[in-house]
């Protein structure tokens, strides 16, 4: 399971705002769901296939948890866009300077968390983590075709 280490040639930092949507909010585990309703919110008013939309809240949310459980960071940012009009681009900038990056764990068949960035690698077109130009922390992206 190894991401890209480098950012995409599409990051949301160069995408217009009526095409980018960012929230910050707190590094809390109340912060992913409010985090899901809203992304959610703006992928239906973007008019978004609903399995598009579906995938992109699962993903967004297994991102932000990521950064609210295994970062130092104080607030998180998250950020959707259409890179193109066949591209959707999710976001989550932690401010975690420590370097340590993504966590590297296999989980065993009885454990009850550790399968997020499986499901990332398994969903997403593409995904990886780069060092964030917005935080100075991670930004982990992942990249989903949109299909109408």
């Amino acid at each position: 399971m190894s991401p890209h280490t480098t950012p995409s040639p599409h990051s949301l930092e160069s995408t217009s705002p009526d095409r980018a949507h960012w929230l910050e909010l707190p590094a809390h585990r109340t912060s992913v769901k409010v985090a899901r309703t809203a992304m959610g919110e703006r992928l239906t008013a973007w008019r978004l296939p609903g399995e598009l939309r579906a995938d992109a809240v699962l993903l967004l949310s297994e991102l932000a948890t990521n950064a609210v459980l295994h970062t130092v960071s104080a607030r998180i940012l998250c950020g959707i866009g259409l890179i193109t009009d066949r591209r959707l681009r999710l976001e989550v900038h932690d401010h975690d300077r420590t370097g340590r990056g993504l966590p590297r764990r296999d989980p065993g068949p009885d454990d009850e968390g550790g399968r997020g960035l499986l499901l990332v690698q398994h969903i997403a077109d593409t995904w990886g983590v780069h060092r964030s130009a917005l935080t100075g922390g991670n930004a982990v992206w992942a990249t989903l075709t949109i299909a109408f």
